[in-house]
This record gives C-alpha cells, structure tokens and sequence, in this order.
C-alpha cells in the first residue's frame, strides 16, 4: 500500500548534490539587524505603561503643563490624549516625555489636526488592542455604541465629558475616560489616568488626582 507523503521512488532519496552542502555564505551567518530583534508593536514585547489626558483645553485652562502632571507622567512609555487640547504646544510638551498619540476634539482647530490628530485612532501597545476617540456619545447606549465603532479594540479610551469612566462594556471591552487635569468642572478633582499593559491584557488603571 502507498502512503500518503511517501517518496515516489524506493530507498533513501539522495541529495542531488554530491557530498555535503556548503552553505553560499561563508562564515555564520549574521542577522540582518544588529543587536537585539525588537518586536513591530510599539510598547512590546511585554509591557508598556500609558499616561492618558483629555480635554487640556489650553490655554484657558492648561496654562503650561501642570507641575503634578509631569510628576505623575514622568515615567510612561507613550502618552494618549483624547482630545479638545485646543493648542498644539501641550502637545509639544506632552510630547518632551513620551511618544504621543492624540485624537481630534470639537474644540480642536485644524492646527491641532494637523499635529497629527484624527477623529478616531486604533494602535496595539504591548499586545493591547487600543481604540480612541473624542466624543463616545451620549451615556445610554454607549457600551453598545463604542463596540459598534471599534470591534476589535480590547480597550476604548474618550474624553467630552470631564468625567472619569470606567466600565466593561460589550465582549468585556474596557472603557475608560480620565477625566481633565485642568478643567474639572463639577468634579472634585482634576485627574489623569495610568494604565498599565503586560503581554496583551491590562495589568491596572489607575486615576490620579492632579488638581
């Protein structure tokens, strides 16, 4: 009976080149990267921690970076802000920490937009799949909503409101609003939020108070 895979032909099939095979490189061969392969996902291969800001609204209310901000910003790996930043130079210094990743609020102009600022933003971070977007809409429904928007995203962070948020919403997608550090309006603090990733889940979220 032939099996399935077997050669075409009896015995031990031959090499078709005499004697052993010389490799075309002499020596070992040497990767095409030096030093360590570092992995294609920013903030991989294990960790990454976020700093993550809203509605600054500069420069009414962030008149430069609020000193206890850069205290508890000081070590992040990459910053997301969820806009209404309302000058691009808090971006400019948000960005003097850590990489940053900024989405377009209503009252953002087109000089912000063009910082780099779209309307929504999907980026993975240490295996995290992040979506982000201003404006998430009105309270009721906005679990369903955010899914809606972005099915893939493990974690949705937005701003508009001024008011911290977290809920797990639909398929446990994790939604998270920090808040503002300067324009808290009827919340007893300013805030910021901390969220740290680890091998493509969230380890913790943390909000801070900075005002």
């Amino acid at each position: 009976m032939t099996q399935v895979g077997a050669p075409p032909t009896a015995g031990p099939v031959q090499s078709p080149v005499e004697g052993p095979v010389q490799s075309l490189v002499e020596g070992p061969v040497q990767s095409l990267v030096e030093g360590p392969v570092q992995s294609l996902v920013e903030g991989h291969p294990c960790r990454a921690v976020v700093g993550v800001v809203s509605d600054t609204h500069a420069p009414r209310f962030w008149k430069g970076m609020p000193e206890r901000v850069a205290e508890v910003l000081a070590d992040v790996d990459v910053v997301l802000h969820a806009g209404d930043v309302c000058e691009p130079s808090v971006l400019d210094e948000l960005s003097a920490l850590a990489p940053v990743h900024v989405v377009r609020g209503n009252n953002d102009g087109d000089d912000v937009a063009a910082w780099g600022a779209p309307e929504r933003l999907e980026v993975e971070l240490a295996g995290v799949r992040l979506a982000m977007v201003h404006d998430s809409g009105s309270k009721d429904g906005r679990a369903r909503r955010l899914h809606r928007w972005f099915p893939e995203a493990d974690v949705v962070v937005f701003g508009h409101s001024h008011i911290p948020w977290d809920e797990t919403g639909v398929d446990g997608q994790r939604l998270l609003n920090p808040g503002s550090p300067t324009d808290k309006r009827r919340q007893p603090h300013g805030t910021v939020g901390r969220l740290v990733l680890a091998d493509g889940r969230v380890e913790s979220w943390t909000l801070v108070e900075v005002g």
